[in-house]
Formats: structure tokens, sequence, C-alpha cells
């Protein structure tokens, strides 16, 4: 199970603050207790182009609805290549996922090291799509309680990031599906292939509330 940190000694506002940005905040630091914090109100962070640390809640924040997911056969085909594996191969993944050559490149080593170390407390995991015995794609995320929030994701071969979302839904539909939150931060062209939608701050910030009391899927307990 988790290993709760220390709290952090700065407060966040509430994310309406914003109004119609997408930033609440700004500075605070990267500690495990911070980072819980932040997501636990609905907020993520994640650097501008100077390195400084933002506190983002967008006004149309993307989810994949799990329950009910239907999946499509391009997904269906892409999940079908790859095994779905969970955090064993963290390292690997966070690293594609932060490499400088990819556009818009964002996770730097402060982003890093703050998610390796939330990951060895037990509230950050890797979602890994796996050919053979090569790392085909993958995704890490934060798992509190309901929500999981997809933080990057990466592909090394065709179709392993897709495939790796795809896992993701299958090891939170259980029994607590229709109360789990998928975020995906914002909804891109590819991400909506894969299910992606918008729903309101407000909404999000609601749904977060009720997904505070379920439980973690077994697949990251």
């Amino acid at each position: 199970m988790p290993v709760e940190p220390d709290a952090s000694v700065w407060e966040f506002p509430p994310v309406g603050v914003a109004g119609a940005s997408d930033v609440v905040a700004g500075g605070a630091d990267l500690a495990p207790g911070t980072v819980l914090a932040a997501y636990r109100r609905g907020l993520f962070p994640m650097p501008d182009h100077r390195g400084s640390v933002l506190w983002w809640s967008p006004v149309d924040r993307g989810v994949i609805e799990v329950a009910g997911h239907q999946p499509s056969r391009t997904l269906r085909r892409a999940r079908a290549k790859f095994e779905i594996r969970v955090n064993t191969a963290f390292d690997q993944v966070i690293r594609a996922c932060a490499d400088p050559r990819r556009p818009g490149a964002w996770i730097d080593r402060d982003i890093i090291a703050a998610y390796t170390e939330l990951h060895r407390m037990g509230w950050v995991h890797s979602v890994e799509a796996w050919d053979g015995n090569e790392l085909a794609g993958g995704l890490y995320g934060v798992a509190v309680g309901g929500l999981f929030a997809g933080e990057s994701m990466f592909h090394h071969k065709t179709d392993g990031s897709k495939a790796a979302v795809a896992g993701t839904i299958e090891l939170l539909d259980d029994e607590y599906a229709a109360d789990r939150v998928f975020d995906i931060q914002w909804v891109t062209d590819h991400l909506a292939t894969l299910g992606a939608v918008s729903i309101p701050r407000e909404t999000y910030v609601r749904r977060l509330a009720r997904a505070a009391d379920v439980p973690l899927p077994k697949a990251f307990t």
C-alpha cells in the first residue's frame, strides 16, 4: 500500500480562482506531500518554458470514461499485439516519456525525481506494453483512491502507447469503475481516438471528491 508522506507546507487555492485560465498557481515545491495535495484538489504540476513550476487545472479536463468503455477496432487490435505489465520498468518508462527530442517535451529532471520518489512510495505507477522482452510503449500516472491521473505516454513500436492506454482501462474496469476517474489532462486529437472526452472543471472536481472514497485498483496495491 502507498506510504503517506509528510504534509505539505503549502496550501493551494480552490481551482475556481483560475477563472478562464488553466493555470491556478505557481511556485511551491515538488515534495511528495505537495504533489499529492495538488492531485487531491484537482491540480497537477507542469513547468513552463523557463522551468518554473505551474499548477494546472484545465477548464476543460480530459478524461477517459472507464465504465462501459467501448474500445474502437483500432484500439482492440493495438491491445492484442502486446502483453501489459505494471511497474516492471518504471525508470525506462518515465525516461522515455521525458525524451527531450519529443515535440513539446516538458518532463525535466525535477519532475523525474519527484515522480520517481512517489513511485518508490507507492503512489505513481507505470503501465507497460511489452513485445516479448522489448518494451514497446507505456505510460505513467498517479493513483490516489479512485483517481488515476495519466501524466505522459510513449511508444518505441507502433501502437505501443495505444496498448498501454487500453491496458490501463482494463486495470481500472472493476466493480468501482463508475466512480473511477481516468484523467488525461487535455484531450488531443490522438487521445480522442482512444475514447477521451472533455468535461468541465467543476464536474471534474465533483467526480474527484467521489473518487476519494474508492479503493485503489488491485494492480496498484
